[in-house]
């Protein structure tokens, strides 16, 4: 039998509806992948002990859209049959009595949820993850959705579910050489995900391909504007070009050469966005972890413990003009694509290739667009020396499905310009 897998989401979901195979030996093949490689991975912080038994109750006919799917979930949404650590030695036992809504719309879809993922502390700060990257161990995969992101790319499993408050979906992707997907904000439900900053708090998603990300977007209902006709892109380098590496460099400019790229230059004031994003962000997340510096200060991390400290009337205020200030700049962007007929944009998704360590890696190129609240959408570009580097779509509020029509035209493409990364 064919390595399973390999297999994309589409790709195993119709083997299981032709009986190439059931739903229990994907499973098992997974369950298989990740013992002969997480060792190296660490992309798991626990695995669901029902999983074989869920999915051998799959039918090879169940006309549900995920039905036998292995799908990681990142250890900050509830799970009722696994801990919910956080990666946090606060909740190192910790039970949920419930399934996150996320989950529970995962279950109904027939998924078999595998495991939980590793995660940035809180998928805000303090501990890194143990999660290597696939291509090379002493390069961190990214933060904070690093073990979805990296047990996709390594084939534990097609699909995993991510967040993004920052850079958490996207620039993990872009590292680990997978696809990824931050839907506009406010789409998908958080209820049960761990609050961090829920101005920007986002449920997203890593695949192989980007038909199995819309599979899922299928299953999130996420909006559909419409047929997309004749694709015009706005390659942007964003406001902070001169933080970019050589091997995004690179990857621009043979971006550049796709025939529907046009340049595209934001005004200066748009520099501006990292800043507002990080007002907001510090003044939310000191909220919510001030109950745990009050009630639990001895286990908190000092990350954690320093943003509550930093936490003063004039920091709160400064986040409510910030909020202002951001939907200003959504809508002046979505109007300068509207007049210039541009349907998305093409950005870095990262400074470069990924850095050596276990750091999340800068969010600089991603926070942009999501303080912008706007659909983005990471997609393999090439490797250097060995570690993928990735661009990003991004697109007008609630053009989520016509993103990823976008995403499916211009991927191929993107790939044909070098060779891509295989996987391990």
């Amino acid at each position: 039998m064919k390595d399973l897998t390999q297999l994309g989401a589409v790709q195993a979901r119709a083997g299981i509806l032709r009986r190439d195979f059931t739903a229990l030996d994907l499973t098992r093949a997974c369950l298989a992948r990740i013992a002969s490689r997480d060792e190296a991975v660490k992309a798991w912080l626990c695995l669901n002990p029902q999983a074989e038994a869920e999915a051998k109750q799959i039918e090879a006919d169940d006309p549900r859209p995920l039905a036998g799917l292995p799908i990681g979930v990142k250890d900050v949404f509830a799970t009722a049959q696994m801990p919910t650590t956080y990666n946090s030695p606060l909740y190192a036992h910790h039970q949920p009595a419930g399934d996150a809504a996320v989950v529970m719309m995962l279950r109904a879809a027939g998924a078999i949820i595998l495991g939980k993922t590793d995660t940035t502390e809180f998928a805000a700060a303090g501990r890194d993850a143990a999660t290597c990257n696939p291509r090379q161990p002493a390069h961190t995969p990214g933060g904070s959705s690093a073990g979805s992101a990296a047990a996709v790319a390594d084939c534990h499993v097609p699909l995993a579910i991510a967040t993004q408050t920052g850079g958490s979906t996207i620039r993990p992707a872009s590292f680990c050489g997978s696809y990824g997907m931050k839907p506009s904000f406010g789409l998908i439900s958080t209820e049960g995900l761990k609050p961090y900053a829920p101005s920007f708090d986002t449920v997203g998603f890593h695949a192989r391909h980007v038909e199995d990300m819309a599979l899922l977007a299928g299953v999130f209902d996420l909006p559909d504007n419409g047929a997309v006709g004749r694709i015009t892109l706005g390659l942007c380098h964003t406001p902070y070009h001169d933080r970019l590496t050589q091997p995004m460099i690179d990857a621009l400019t043979r971006a550049a050469n796709l025939p529907c790229a046009l340049p595209f230059t934001l005004p200066a004031d748009f520099a501006q966005i990292d800043s507002l994003h990080r007002q907001i962000m510090f003044a939310e997340g000191a909220a919510a972890f001030l109950p745990l510096a009050q009630t639990q200060p001895g286990g908190l991390h000092q990350d954690f413990c320093d943003r509550v400290n930093s936490r003063t009337s004039g920091t709160m205020r400064a986040a409510f003009s910030a909020r202002d200030r951001l939907t200003e700049l959504a809508m002046q962007l979505e109007m300068m694509m509207a007049d210039a007929g541009i349907a998305a944009l093409l950005a870095p998704a990262a400074p470069g290739t990924a850095p050596l360590g276990r750091i999340p890696g800068n969010p600089l190129f991603n926070a942009i667009w999501t303080a912008l609240q706007m659909p983005c959408i990471a997609l393999p570009a090439g490797c250097h020396e060995g570690l993928p580097v990735g661009l990003q779509l991004v697109g007008p509020r609630a053009s989520d499905a016509g993103l990823l029509r976008i995403a499916a035209t211009i991927a191929p493409q993107l790939l044909n310009m070098e060779t891509p990364f295989a996987p391990t």
